[in-house]
């Protein structure tokens, strides 16, 4: 039988075992401190009827009028919404939409007339909405070039033949196939995003009582984030350079009808930096969203923004859905200080505030019931 010796340090708790061929063995205890050991300061609740009933109560006397103030304050904000998919033979817009694809060059126009039952006071901002567009999809996500968005000059060239000239001369991200380029031509912008870019037109105009028609002042900028506009999106060399010049040697996206550097008659407002274009790149979460096309200044503080009474809905037809059975809306909203219209938020607070205060009752009936019968068993005993 052969024997074996071990030496035990107490305060680290390593053993050290070593056996008849010289070696030794470390065994696997944990070492003698408080965190591997669990012997840290640690603090528990007791949960007792004196603590929780009083949560409950706290928590629904508050959530309860947080959530009727939200709810009040998002009824009250005005929201109009049309449809002009065109997929109805009653639509105006039936005749573009069955006729219209992205081989087009000229665009298809509608009109649609609608009536606001009450005037929008503030100002209002106008939305276009898409259905069944997934941006979410994670090929569309990253099919993008975000140092070709930041104006990096290099990424509007396309890499040489050879090996090292390629090492040298950068061209838009793989990630942008097969929306890269066309005849060894750079794409700017490249990607589906890009690609895909919502290119309707959308004119408003009120019919006035007298039979004239007045043209609703439309705003295109301000509609991007302040970070999208003058950190993530550049034009090359400068904002106010001569873009044509710039853009030399590159193609306009496939189902665009003109080149990036000609979006918008404004140098502030053109090329990469143009708000429509910003908007949309910054993709939706689900399916279903909207996004901001126009905002309408309020001119007078006497007079409404929209006054109540007939409308008319101008729509040059570019952008087909019925490929992927889409829907098109235009949305006609003034905000709060909570952002848009969504009851959601008001219901989910009264929904949790009146749980909680159910619940503190139901505990509390409970706790005056059996309560006692329990500390009157505990002192017999």
């Amino acid at each position: 039988m052969m024997a074996s010796s071990y030496s035990a340090k107490d305060e680290d708790g390593h053993i050290t075992v070593s056996g008849p061929g010289g070696g030794t063995l470390r065994n696997k205890k944990p070492e003698n401190t408080a965190f591997k050991q669990q012997r840290l300061p640690a603090w528990q609740p007791i949960l007792t009827a004196g603590t929780v009933l009083p949560a409950f109560f706290i928590i629904g006397l508050i959530f309860i009028p947080i959530g009727i103030g939200l709810y009040v304050t998002s009824n009250n904000i005005k929201e109009f919404e049309i449809d002009y998919t065109g997929d109805d033979t009653s639509s105006p817009c039936y005749n573009c939409a069955k006729n219209f694809s992205w081989n087009n060059t000229k665009s298809c126009t509608c009109t649609i007339p609608f009536q606001l039952d009450q005037p929008y006071e503030s100002n209002v901002f106008m939305y276009y909405g898409l259905s069944n567009f997934y941006q979410n999809h994670r090929r569309y996500v990253k099919s993008r070039d975000d140092s070709q968005l930041n104006g990096n000059i290099d990424s509007l060239k396309v890499g040489a033949s050879s090996p090292m000239a390629s090492r040298k001369k950068k061209k838009p991200s793989k990630e942008c196939e097969p929306y890269a380029s066309i005849d060894n031509k750079p794409i700017a912008p490249c990607g589906a995003i890009a690609n895909s870019m919502f290119n309707d037109t959308l004119k408003l105009f009120y019919n006035d009582p007298n039979g004239t028609s007045v043209p609703i002042p439309l705003t295109s900028t301000g509609i991007a984030w302040w970070t999208d506009k003058h950190v993530k999106f550049r034009n090359p060399v400068g904002t106010n350079s001569n873009l044509t010049a710039v853009f030399q040697g590159t193609v306009k996206p496939v189902n665009w009808h003109r080149p990036v550097y000609e979006l918008d008659t404004d140098p502030e407002n053109n090329g990469f930096i143009n708000e429509d274009f910003i908007v949309w790149m910054r993709t939706a979460a689900l399916p279903t969203f909207r996004k901001l096309y126009r905002i309408i200044q309020k001119k007078n503080n006497m007079a409404p923004t929209l006054p109540r009474g007939n409308y008319t809905l101008v729509v040059d037809y570019n952008y087909p859905v019925r490929s992927f059975e889409g829907r098109k809306r235009m949305i006609l909203s003034t905000i709060s200080w909570m952002g848009g219209k969504n009851p959601f938020l008001g219901i989910a607070y009264i929904t949790v505030g009146s749980v909680c205060f159910f619940l503190g009752v139901v505990l509390l009936v409970i706790h005056h019931k059996y309560g006692n019968r329990n500390n009157s068993a505990n002192i017999s005993n």
